[in-house]
């Protein structure tokens, strides 16, 4: 016990492994020991049944044969005969005597496995065993339990023979995998080792923890694979039982070294769950009696030590877990899990995630796994929760909770009500950040008098009520719908009810001309003028008259200025006087206003007199007038409701009635601004509501009138405001409306007609309605003159002077030349008619075919021009082209026929009687060429005659000669020979061959059974045969083939190694051998050879010896055997027979033992030497052979050629250099390939030194890449929605930048010369809506009439300013533009200017487009920020795109990701495009209408 006590104290100093400044390191031992349960062996001995075994070093002694009996454990003391696999683990028992494992006899295919429970460092590997090693043996590992498999080391006798493609040399890296020979030698027989280390120690391993050298050192399964037994050749003379029993695989020990593996993350190791640590076997089951423990007891506790049991699971630090600590601890990462190193242990950090926003209490992820989007230490987040730490609310989200599953709730605001900018709502009340017209807490209401929520900046829509046509300025919040007063219309009750109209400030006027006793001075109105009267025209008044107005229709009790509208027609100015009152007139201004108002009352009747004189005049001039348009009653607009007051409202309407002058355009009868017109309360009288228009329906277009003034649309030539009189210089008032007077300026002595006949008053020698014509017989009015005709007609145009009606044959504008078909000179005086011209007859004969005719003053003959198809001095042939019997009567020329196949200015393509062609071109042939000639075919009408293409081999000779053959004319089908086929007759038919003979094709005859298919080929007629058969037509044997054709026909199948030649004997089928081969195809090594074929070595000298002697011995004792049989058939000496049989039988056995014996152990030693003597000599007459060869090729080619001989050895001196250069290029310090691998050494150490950030890298530009994706996954959806509202198609573009999926174009759409394409016709986008919006505008100011033309370009210009200011989202002016859209235009002024004032009406409605601009701001201004981040994750990857292919692959999807932004940012920007170029057609547009307002202003 004291001793005991000494030995535990003195094992202090084996303190266990612990940890440096870096890594730990675990306790090492022998793997196998507890684990005898895991260890398994394919084969043992003695384990269904006793089994006898043999030594082979015994064989002299008397007990050389033992028993195996493992059918128990073994038991040092009743049971010493089992030789279980567990004997293996300790080399002894406990009584100190040597214990192993052993198989069953002969069996060569073995192996021993270990079953590990975990992974485990393998070191090296020791076994010791009791017999011969192993010839062949290969040991093997599993990382996977078992799931595959690699190679540690191959063992073999004969490594190139054994394992011939496995490389025999020292390893050069420890991964190296090859095939080593000292350990598989049939010496020593007995305590031979076997030492194999993982690492080996020669080797230099620069990074042992490199993952390299970690795999090769992690195991969870071992196999030990024994394929082949040492058998000292018995096995070739007999491998009867008796033999093999002495050859079998025994081990006395088996180590196994490593120790758990833990990564760098362990000191210590415990058992594996399931696995108890005081499990029978763990320190080895040390079974004894009581007697041996007092002798054993120091033995037992230094065993105990030394093979204590290294256990799987590893006691984890730095924060790791797990079976081997392989990641790490919950709450920890360490960015990413790595294995320690020597001074570096790689700890793993603490998370720092906030528990109330993270998942699963604040777990962060462990490991970086880019495919996966994991990256280590990123906190998992609730669905509604962001931040590094996942401690505040995602935008759109508020009031973070631990309580709350997803983290955070949702805002639920109303989208449109809310800023886009920033979240929505406050992250810890949750109120919704509403715009300026907008209110509540969730931002989904509008504030009083505003309507529409919606995407605009502002969110709602003031409501805008006309304050005169609406009763307050209310309106209904999902329309806008203002409550109208009676007979108004319109959202904001500014328009007014079809048949009605407003009264304007001037609509009482009384015109001068209905004054009595006053003289009229009609005013005609001209198409492009302005007109600045009322009424017919002007009352013309003299100096010193007056007139006198009635008026007895005022509505209402108020103030009214009292203004006169004159025109001066003398430069002087006039004063008027009315009563006490006096005004002087302007010479500017064209009216004039009484200084002070008057009022007047309803009901009653008022005489106004006004008095005309020259100002400042003492007498009167006779010959002085002023023209008096009319007077007019204004009312004070500053008493009208809406503008009375101090209300800031009011005030306002005020001064936009001065700013505007609105007043201005109601004196002087100009164009209302469009300000002026908007309202109708500022055209209402006080108190009266809209009036009937009352149009006359014979002088009006339509019931509808202006909704200002009440104009009707007026017929043409009609006037006043109901339709219901002629303008002046018009007639005839009835349902067309008036005809125009039209009266001749010089012919007639008025302008004005008679306003029912429309007769105009003419001057003397004029005549007609318009006194516009001269008398009979003459022309050129108003100088008339008489008509000139030559005598051949009375009378001529009255404008032109051009005869009428010419006689005589005669014809021109004075009947001055002959018509067609005459000649002569009808001109008055010449004394000459028109005769007719002979071609070759007179017209009207039946026999004239000319066109015309002249005299030749030269020749005095007369000269015919012929019709076409004519020719001839007389016309009395056909012309080239044409034929026809032209002496017959009636006869006539026609075009020859030739279906375009000739030339028709040839006069002898075709003959002039008959017509028959003669000279067809295009290959064509026929009376008309209407067929291709011969050896020709197609179609001849289209000039597609093509020669023939007949194979003359095979086509029948009477069709062919030395130009070709002939074929159909139409098909081009030849006429083949017997048995040809083919439109060209160029192959035979099926199963046929001979091809080209004169007697057709022949049949092929193949061999029914022994050709593959009855075809052959067409010119040789050689037949496709089945394997073993050949001839043409397969009827006999193949080539290296034999047997019986009518039977059947093997291949030879020789052996090229062991074979003289390839052809077999063609009856027998045998091979001509080689010497050492043998066989039937020379495939197997002949008797006194010994090795595998083809590598037959001649067997040692001394088996001819022994094998003559056995032969000998063999053929004695079957001639013995054979009398024995003749003696035992006499019956005769049975026993003395049986036992001079049995005594010379054991003589024999004892003979060819000592003699196997003896030859075993001589072949033991000289197989070695003998194999590579053998192998030396057939690889020295191998190169005698190909030296010998290669001088007898180098003597014929220096014969042959003496000068390729020096170029040889020119080439090969050449090649000698290039050689040493090549060697100096790769080899040295200094060569390219050195470099290389210094560099690439180089760059491994910095992808080692960079992984880690790299991978943290990638993995973060995947995270940044995926949000980038999930935020622009709807831009698409969201550009195509707007590109739909803007421009009526989703765009969807493809790569040339056409979208044929989408007419109407869109975002990034282009048209074929590469500009945007955006809306058009039949297209429903706010573009095209607004366009056609403004062409209809366009086609309204363009078919204005004169009745107001400079008011109604204002009205245009107006609506255009109002939609550029007042702007809209697209769905709002969508459907504004619509309802404008679905109005049916007139043709009128005045129903086109009411559409104007519609249109104008519903734009006021819209919102302001920079709604759109700030909602497509925002997506650009997110879009660009997306983009920049790519940009920069593009950078970082582009730096290190080369460290690995994984790099390559970050880069794709940064590439990918940054095209997907670009799109959607050229989406946006072409979203954003488009739109400014809805809005930019407003102002050009407005520049536009002020560029006709100002031409017609400057026109006026």
């Amino acid at each position: 016990l004291r001793l005991l006590m000494l030995f535990m104290a003195n094992l202090q100093i084996f303190s266990p492994p612990g940890c440096t400044d870096g890594s730990c390191y675990p306790a090492t031992g022998n793997l196998l020991v507890g684990r005898a349960a895991n260890l398994t062996a394919t084969s043992t001995c003695g384990l269904q049944h006793p089994e006898n075994y043999c030594i082979v070093s015994h064989l002299m002694d008397e007990d050389k044969c033992f028993t195996c009996d493992s059918q128990r454990p073994y038991h040092p003391a009743w049971n010493k005969n089992s030789h279980q696999v567990e004997n293996v683990i300790y080399l002894k028992d406990v009584r100190g005597e040597l214990t192993w494992w052993q198989s069953v006899n002969g069996e060569e295919s073995v192996s021993i496995r270990l079953n590990l429970e975990a992974e485990f460092h393998f070191t090296h590997l020791i076994m010791k065993f009791k017999t011969f090693r192993p010839a062949v043996m290969i040991i093997e590992r599993s990382s996977n339990f078992g799931r595959s498999w690699k190679t540690y080391r191959y063992f073999a006798y004969n490594c190139t023979i054994v394992f011939p493609n496995i490389p025999f040399h020292a390893p050069h890296r420890v991964s190296d995998v090859i095939c080593e020979e000292r350990y598989s030698q049939i010496e020593p027989s007995s305590l031979g080792e076997v030492i194999y280390r993982v690492l080996d120690p020669s080797i230099d391993v620069k990074d042992p923890y490199s993952q390299e050298i970690q795999d090769l050192l992690r195991i969870t399964n071992l196999r030990i694979n024994f394929t082949k037994l040492h058998t000292l050749g018995d096995n070739m003379l007999d491998r009867g039982p008796d033999v093999l029993q002495k050859y079998y695989y025994a081990m006395y020990e088996l180590v196994v070294r490593g120790s758990c593996f833990c990564y760098g993350h362990a000191s210590e190791c415990v058992p594996v769950p399931g696995v108890a640590p005081g499990e029978p076997g763990m320190v080895g089951e040390l079974q004894m009696t009581t007697t041996d423990i007092n002798r054993n007891l120091i033995f037992l506790v230094i065993l105990a030590f030394l093979q204590s049991s290294i256990h799987g699971r590893c006691v984890c630090k730095h924060n790791t877990e797990g079976l081997n600590c392989e990641r790490c601890r919950y709450f920890h990462h360490d960015l990413p899990w790595r294995p320690a190193e020597l001074y570096n242990p790689h700890r793993c950090r603490a998370c720092g995630c906030d528990p109330v926003g993270s998942l699963d209490g604040g777990v962060c992820d462990s490991y970086t796994d880019p495919d996966g989007g994991m990256i280590a230490g990123q906190c998992q987040c609730k669905q509604n929760v962001k931040g590094a730490r996942c401690d505040r609310c995602k935008e759109g989200f508020f009031g973070l909770s631990q309580n709350d599953p997803q983290g955070c709730q949702p805002c639920n605001c109303d989208p449109r009500g809310i800023v886009m900018l920033g979240s929505p709502c406050d992250q810890i009340s949750g109120d919704c950040s509403c715009k300026r017209y907008v209110t509540g807490r969730y931002c989904n209401q509008c504030v009083p008098e505003h309507w529409g929520l919606g995407n605009d900046i502002f969110g709602c829509r003031p409501c805008r009520c006309d304050f005169g046509g609406a009763y307050d300025n209310r309106c209904s919040t999902d329309d806008g719908q203002c409550q109208c007063r009676p007979h108004l219309l319109g959202r904001q009750c500014a328009d007014v009810e079809p048949g009605y109209f407003c009264a304007p400030l001037d609509f009482y006027v009384y015109e001068a001309e209905d004054a009595p006793d006053v003289k009229i001075v009609h005013r005609e109105r001209i198409a492009g003028r302005m007109v600045t009267w009322t009424g017919p025209g002007f009352a013309r008044v003299k100096d010193g008259a007056g007139l006198v107005f009635k008026i007895d229709n005022i509505p209402f009790a108020m103030e009214y200025d009292i203004m006169i509208r004159y025109e001066p027609e003398v430069c002087t100015v006039t004063s008027l006087i009315s009563g006490c009152n006096a005004q002087a007139f302007s010479l500017t201004l064209r009216y004039v206003e009484m200084p002070r108002p008057f009022c007047f009352e309803p009901k009653n009747h008022y005489v106004v007199s006004i008095r005309f004189q020259r100002h400042r005049a003492s007498h009167r001039y006779l010959t002085a007038y002023i023209l008096v348009d009319s007077l007019v009653l204004i009312p004070k607009y500053t008493e009208l409701p809406g503008f009375q007051g101090n209300h800031p409202a009011a005030k306002h309407r005020r001064e936009e009635m001065v700013h505007y002058m609105c007043l201005e355009s109601f004196r002087i009868l100009t164009p209302l601004e469009a300000r002026c017109e908007r309202s109708p309360s500022l055209s209402l009288l006080p108190q009266i509501n809209p009036a009937d228009c009352d149009c006359d329906p014979q002088g009006s277009l339509g019931a509808e009138c202006q909704r200002i003034g009440g104009q009707c649309p007026c017929k043409p030539n009609v006037m006043g405001r109901r339709c219901d009189q002629c303008a002046p210089g018009s007639f005839g008032f009835g349902p067309h409306g008036c005809s125009a007077c039209d009266c001749h300026s010089q012919g007639s002595l008025s302008l004005q007609c008679d306003p029912v006949t429309g007769q105009c008053p003419c001057t003397a020698g004029a005549m007609g309605r318009q006194c516009a014509d001269c008398e009979r017989g003459q022309w050129g009015f108003p100088s008339c003159r008489p008509c000139q005709c030559n005598g051949h007609a009375e009378t001529c145009d009255s404008r032109t002077g051009a005869c009428l009606g010419c006689r005589d044959h005669t014809a021109g504008h004075l009947c001055d030349r002959c018509e067609d078909g005459f000649f002569g000179n009808p001109v008055l005086g010449s004394g000459e008619r028109c005769r007719p011209c002979p071609c070759p007859d007179i017209p009207g004969s039946g026999h004239f075919n000319g066109e015309s005719c002249h005299v030749d003053h030269a020749s005095s003959q007369v000269m015919c021009r012929c019709k076409q198809g004519y020719a001839g001095p007389r016309c009395d042939r056909c012309a080239a082209g044409y034929f026809g019997d032209l002496e017959s009567w009636g006869g006539e020329c026609r075009p020859c026929q030739c279906n375009g196949n000739a030339d028709v200015q040839d006069p002898e393509s075709c003959d002039p009687r008959t017509g028959r062609c003669l000279k067809c071109l295009y290959n064509t042939d026929g009376p008309s060429c209407s067929a291709c000639k011969e050896g020709y075919y197609g179609n001849a009408l289209l000039r597609d005659c093509r020669r023939c293409t007949c194979a003359t081999a095979g086509t029948r000779p009477s069709h062919c000669d030395g130009r070709g053959c002939r074929c159909d004319r139409i098909t081009g089908a030849c006429l083949c020979r017997d048995n040809v086929v083919g439109h060209n007759c160029d192959q035979c038919a099926s199963n046929y061959w001979n091809f080209g003979t004169d007697g057709g094709c022949k049949a092929c005859d193949c061999h029914p059974q022994h050709s593959r298919r009855p075809r052959c080929n067409m010119f040789t007629g050689q037949c496709h045969c089945r394997p073993g058969f050949g001839g043409r037509n397969c009827s006999e044997c193949q080539q290296l083939h034999w047997g019986d054709p009518q039977v059947r026909c093997y291949e030879c199948g020789c052996d090229p190694l062991g074979s003289e030649t390839q052809q077999c004997e063609r009856l027998t089928g045998q091979c001509l051998c080689v010497e050492g081969a043998t066989g039937r195809r020379c495939d197997q090594c002949a008797r006194g050879f010994t090795g595998g074929f083809p590598k037959c070595v001649r067997c040692h000298p001394c088996f001819d010896t022994w094998d003559g002697a056995v032969r000998q011995l063999q053929q004695d004792l079957e001639r013995i055997g054979r009398k024995v049989q003749d003696i035992l058939k006499t019956a005769l000496i049975c026993a003395a027979v049986r036992f001079i049989s049995s005594r010379f039988h054991q003589l024999v056995v004892l003979l060819l033992f000592c003699a196997r014996a003896e030859i075993t152990l001589i072949n033991g030693r000289l197989m070695v030497p003998a194999e590579e003597l053998n192998g030396t000599m057939v690889m020295d007459e191998q190169l005698r052979r190909n030296l010998t060869r290669l001088e007898e090729e180098l003597r014929d080619l220096i014969v042959s050629s003496p000068d390729q001989f020096d170029k040889v050895r020119k080439y090969y001196q050449e090649f000698q250099g290039a050689e040493q250069q090549c060697n100096a290029s790769v080899y040295g310090p200094d060569s390219p390939v050195e470099h290389s691998r210094v560099t690439r050494r180089r760059v491994e150490d910095l992808l080692a030194e960079r992984q880690d950030k790299f991978q943290r890298t990638v993995a973060a530009q995947k995270k940044s890449l995926a949000e980038l994706e999930e935020k622009t996954q709807n831009m698409d959806q969201k550009v195509q929605n707007l590109s739909n509202k803007v421009c009526g198609g989703y765009g969807n573009p493809n790569d040339n930048g056409s979208c044929p999926d989408s007419p109407c174009g869109g975002a990034g759409c282009h048209d074929n010369q590469g500009r945007g394409q955006c809306g058009g016709e039949g297209c429903g986008g706010t573009l095209s809506t607004a366009l056609n919006a403004l062409k209809l505008a366009k086609d309204v100011t363009n078919n204005i009439t004169a009745v107001k033309p400079m008011k109604l370009t204002k009205q245009a210009v107006g609506f255009t300013r109002s939609f550029a200011e007042e702007g809209a989202d697209p769905e709002s002016i969508e459907k504004v533009a619509q309802q404008v859209l679905n109005i049916s235009f007139p043709v009128s002024s005045s129903e086109m200017a009411k559409v104007v004032q519609e249109i104008k009406d519903s734009i006021a409605n819209l919102t302001h487009v920079d709604g759109i601009f700030n909602d497509t701001a925002v997506q650009l201004q997110r879009a660009k920020e997306l983009l920049r981040n790519a940009q920069d994750a593009k950078t970082r990857a582009m730096a290190v795109k080369d460290i690995s292919n994984q790099t390559r692959l970050a880069i794709s999807d940064s590439e990918n990701a940054i095209a997907a932004a670009e799109k959607a940012l050229k989406k946006a920007h072409e979203s954003l495009n488009s739109t400014r170029a809805v809005t930019s057609e407003v102002p050009q547009a407005v520049s536009l209408r002020k560029g006709a307002g100002g031409n017609t202003a400057e026109t006026i």
